[in-house]
């Protein structure tokens, strides 16, 4: 039988830290000023949110499991007799709002901290001595949600035995040694027992207001004076760092956006849902494991000067928890404005006898120069002004067709997104807002003047959002153009930030409020809400609704429709058009390579994210690992074959896929446009 000991390697400071943290020394108690922030924030949501909800029994329910969700979303600290004793909050938060007390929060947290302290002391008292069976068949359930709540510490004790003993499988199948793995488990779990401490009052007051914030729905937050400073200051300042937006993911630190021109969407080494785990300074720091820790204290050690290196080490999400790690390095840089805008290629090939030259244009983001706008500057840049120098230029080197590609591009400027919108149709509506009060207003392009009028497609993902999804969205509904991807990300709401210390008069700093106040619709009156963009042409996507965008938020604005505008169609695009663009895209998936090689990865990846048990059995977590490397080195094999299906040779060697069936789509389009 394989065994792994664990020393009993100096874990006397963890287990110090626990016996002389007295309850009294980690009590925290809320100060005056929450409760009037508390007051004003619910009496904003109730006359000024765009739902009109009310702060009441149902609305308090909501809050106080989405609190508990907060603090203990696994369910691995609570027990159930923990929860009976709360209920008394559950229908009684609405009241003591309303009368300034946020004493729920304090009550519900002291408890939990107790609670983290008792599991700390099981799990370091576990590892002194401890052995793991990794022949044993049994599994580790990642999330426990919908489990119920334990009735019992010896409950606990059982699933915090499963966590160990995945995570030393874990560093084990990284070739790490018993001594290195013993030392990781040792720093990890003293940093867990330290984590809890670092909250402070105002940590748990942000937790508990965004539990009642987000109940009216996803985006809308309040900021703590901390948050709040933080957010200007990354909105003013240039970000020096890898250009990647993380967020917590139960024990792990997951990418979740991509920042346009940053050194991550340069290099493409690391991408959105790889869970981050380790972290160094420089090519020979050490690597710090970062498993459990804040994610503020995370973001520190990766973010530095401009021109220094930082070492990732982290779970691919084609993998995930199961298969092995990987090392990167990284050169931080300052993220400016012209690494984020539109930029242009041409591609060129043969197809069906025919010389064919087509436009690409990437779009990361909405952009518009305010300052240098506003300081009257007539060289400021804009999205709308860079696209057409670009067009132009595509147009004299004699483009057939245009894709613009939207992927992974998260909005900014609605005017910008209007102003695009009218570089290919003529005067018309580009989208409706409807604020809390039913009155409808709508944003028109008032040029007359159409600067491509030539074959176009739109290239969309799940993470193409707000502005993408207005620009998209308007395209489609004047069948000016063909959307190819996935559906959209489905936001169609508008956020505004107010500043409490409007509102509330007291010496203690105050926080602010992002407040949901409007809706966006298509000009043919369906919202983008939920549903996003559903393109004409769909390519494989390993990302569900429900576990990635709007439609994963549970208290997310429903989708609706409102009437339509009036505005003039185009002929470029019917139905007829798009049935036959998907018959050709059908005959594609018969025999294209490239095709079969991407529709196999997105459905590896579909499985390896909606994979919640893992193996803690070795030889079938290597098992795992050598057949991705065989599926792997096979789907390299495989893309080498050339194909007489009219299909281009050089489009076969393209590394992006995705792009690839844009412009297939768009090939198409021109060839039936010619013909």
């Amino acid at each position: 039988m394989k065994r792994f000991f664990l020393s009993l390697c100096a874990l006397a400071w963890a287990h110090a830290l626990l016996a002389n943290s007295s309850a009294d020394t980690l009590l925290l108690k809320p100060k005056a000023v929450y409760g009037k922030e508390a007051k004003v924030v619910s009496y904003i949501l109730d006359n000024n949110h765009y739902r009109k909800l009310q702060l009441n029994d149902s609305l308090s329910s909501a809050i106080f499991d989405a609190y508990l969700k907060s603090l203990d979303n696994n369910k691995s600290y609570f027990l159930a007799s923990d929860i009976q004793s709360f209920e008394k909050f559950r229908f009684a938060i609405d009241d003591l709002t309303r009368k300034e007390d946020v004493s729920p929060a304090y009550e519900i947290y002291n408890v939990f901290v107790k609670r983290s302290a008792e599991r700390m002391d099981y799990v370091l008292k576990s590892l002194v001595g401890s052995t793991f069976d990794f022949t044993s068949d049994e599994y580790y359930e990642t999330e426990r949600e919908e489990q119920p709540w334990a009735k019992t510490p010896a409950e606990l004790n059982d699933v915090w035995r499963k966590i160990i003993k995945s995570q030393a499988l874990s560093l084990k199948l990284a070739n790490k040694t018993n001594e290195e793995i013993q030392e990781t488990l040792k720093k990890r779990y003293e940093r867990f027992a330290k984590t809890v401490t670092q909250f402070n009052t105002e940590d748990v007051f942000g937790l508990y207001m965004n539990s009642i914030t987000e109940a009216y729905d996803p985006h809308t937050a309040y900021f703590t004076p901390r948050t709040s400073d933080l957010f200007k200051q990354s909105m003013s300042l240039s970000l020096e760092g890898i250009g990647a937006r993380l967020q917590s993911d139960n024990d792990f630190t997951k990418v979740v956006e991509i920042l346009p021109g940053g050194p991550a969407q340069k290099t493409d080494l690391i991408h959105v849902n790889d869970l981050i785990t380790g972290v160094a300074q420089g090519t020979a720091g050490e690597m710090v494991d970062v498993v459990g820790w804040r994610l503020d204290e995370v973001v520190k050690l990766i973010k530095g000067p401009k021109g220094t290196s930082v070492r990732l080490q982290f779970l691919p999400a084609e993998t995930g928890v199961n298969g092995p790690s990987k090392e990167i390095t990284l050169v931080r840089d300052k993220i400016k404005l012209e690494d984020q805008s539109a930029k242009k290629q041409v591609i060129n090939y043969q197809s069906n006898g025919r010389n064919l030259q087509l436009g690409v244009i990437s779009l990361p983001t909405f952009y518009m120069d305010f300052d240098a706008y506003q300081k009257g500057d007539p060289e400021y840049r804009s999205t709308t002004r860079d696209v057409t120098r670009l067009i132009k230029e595509l147009e004299k080197e004699g483009v057939d067709g245009v894709v613009m590609d939207l992927r992974n591009n998260g909005g900014g400027s609605l005017a910008e997104a209007i102003d695009l919108t009218g570089l290919f149709i003529k005067k018309g509506p580009v989208v409706q807002v409807k604020n809390s009060n039913n009155q409808v207003q709508v944003f028109e392009d008032d040029d007359q003047n159409v600067v491509y009028s030539g074959p176009l497609v739109v290239l969309t993902n799940r993470f193409s959002a707000s502005a993408s999804e207005i620009f998209a969205g308007a395209i489609q509904d004047y069948q000016r153009g063909v959307i190819v991807g996935e559906s959209t990300f489905g936001k169609g709401t508008v956020q505004t930030v107010l500043d409490l210390g409007r509102f509330v008069n007291d010496k203690e700093p105050v926080g602010e409020l992002k407040l949901t106040f409007q809706k966006f619709y298509r000009v043919a009156g369906s919202s983008n809400q939920h549903k996003g963009v559903i393109p004409d042409v769909k390519l494989p996507t390993a990302l569900s609704d429900e576990q990635f965008g709007e439609s994963s938020y549970p208290s997310a604005l429903p989708y609706d429709v409102i009437k339509s505008t009036s505005y003039q169609k185009v002929p470029d695009v019917n139905n007829k058009v798009i049935a036959d663009l998907n018959k050709s895209y059908q005959q594609r998936v018969k025999f294209d390579p490239g095709l079969k090689k991407y529709i196999m990865e997105t459905d590896e990846l579909r499985e390896n994210l909606s994979q919640t048990k893992i193996s803690l059995n070795e030889g079938k977590r290597r098992q795992e690992m050598e057949e991705h490397k065989k599926k792997e080195s096979g789907a390299k094999l495989d893309t080498k074959v050339k194909t007489k299906d009219g299909i281009p040779t050089d489009l076969l060697e393209m590394e992006d896929e995705y792009l690839r069936e844009g412009i297939l789509v768009l090939t198409d389009l021109v060839t039936k446009r010619i013909g």
